[in-house]
């Protein structure tokens, strides 16, 4: 696709996948909430030997202003063959977007992604989803006056403004939540936490080292798998693939902020929490080198906030008070011995997931932070 101002060409080479990274360097440069993200991250997830390319397909596009060839934005366009065996209509999928303030670039580059799509039998898209909610999604719509947190999604204002007008609807929203740390929890998680342990339930911490760390990963796998398998727009993974993402965050991993309850040695429920390094990862500007290592382990060590991702219970024992135990236990784990943290954003969390918004907002969080997903008829 090509214009008078701009062109939009499908990456194949080196050079330009090296463009396809450096887009977001030009969106984000006078934006101080942003933190880059690591781009050999981003290189990696889209590296021809994905694991993503034995169940799906994806093409990257950018936009180049003519006739100065500079970077003006980019996309993805992908099918996710595992998200199609779930769902009841075909959907592809938009991720990776990113784009400098013009609409025309914007509709563009989504009508090529569209058309991608509609190329290959797709009936309805959706997005922004990096290839699956496992990786990066959703927009930010509300909350931009603060950066974001580790693993959370960040973009300009104007993003919403231009899917809307390029005739995308909202397909459903999620909520961040903010939690000081500064006061203590209502005695009802403690009790929670006693009923729980009365029932011959027991808690633990995540073991970090070796083959102990594997055989937690293997454990939580198994607890995901059926305690998160009905996530809306969720696809599976294997547990190969579970694996090498939790080796990858493996080293990040703060043991007094990620409990594990069990019952007669099987794993029955979890509360994930990891530190907030994008505090570190600010300050070294998507390049892990040898510089930005060093920045990083400097930063890190002002890290006084953390990201829950994640507490759950198998249903079954959700009447045992199994997730009041687990909250209480990573509380007090984040507050106690010394730690340094201070507040904990609480997210991601669907509109419409009743039973977990109940159990976070008990504990006095509040939103603040609000992402949409949309989609498109093709």
């Amino acid at each position: 696709m090509t214009s008078n101002q701009f062109q939009i060409k499908p990456v194949n080479t080196s050079t330009e996948r090296k463009i396809f990274l450096d887009v977001p360097e030009i969106v984000y440069r006078n934006d101080p909430n942003w933190v880059a993200p690591l781009r050999e991250s981003v290189a990696k997830q889209l590296a021809e030997d994905n694991p993503f390319s034995q169940y799906g397909e994806f093409q990257a596009f950018i936009a180049l202003s003519q006739p100065s060839g500079e970077p003006l934005g980019r996309i993805v366009a992908a099918i996710n063959r595992r998200l199609l065996d779930r769902e009841a209509e075909k959907v592809g999928l938009f991720g990776y977007f990113e784009c400098v303030e013009d609409f025309e670039v914007a509709r563009s580059l989504f009508e090529m992604a569209c058309q991608w799509l509609r190329d290959r039998g797709m009936t309805v898209v959706r997005g922004p989803i990096d290839l699956s909610t496992h990786n990066n999604c959703l927009f930010l719509v509300d909350g931009f006056d603060s950066p974001p947190v580790m693993m959370m999604p960040y973009n300009p204002r104007y993003y919403p403004e231009f899917v809307e007008r390029a005739g995308w609807q909202k397909a459903k929203d999620a909520y961040a939540y903010s939690l000081p740390l500064d006061k203590p929890l209502d005695y009802k998680y403690e009790k929670g936490y006693n009923i729980a342990r009365k029932s011959g339930v027991t808690f633990r911490n995540l073991r970090t080292k070796g083959d102990a760390f594997e055989e937690d990963v293997r454990g939580l796998y198994h607890l995901f798998t059926t305690a998160f398998s009905h996530n809306w727009s969720s696809s599976s993974r294997t547990e190969e693939e579970f694996m090498a993402e939790a080796k990858d965050l493996q080293q990040l991993a703060d043991p007094d902020i990620f409990i594990i309850a069990e019952d007669k040695g099987k794993m029955v429920g979890l509360f994930m929490c990891l530190p907030n390094y994008n505090i570190a990862l600010k300050h070294v500007n998507g390049r892990l080198n040898l510089w930005g290592i060093l920045k990083f382990l400097w930063y890190r060590r002002k890290i006084k906030t953390t990201r829950t991702i994640a507490i759950g219970s198998l249903p079954e024992y959700r009447r045992k008070m199994v997730s009041l135990g687990l909250i209480y236990l990573g509380m007090k784990g984040g507050t106690e011995k010394k730690k340094p943290y201070v507040w904990s954003e609480l997210s991601w969390v669907w509109e419409d997931n009743s039973p977990s918004r109940k159990i976070i907002e008990a504990t006095g969080a509040k939103i603040y932070k609000t992402y949409r997903v949309y989609e498109k008829e093709l």
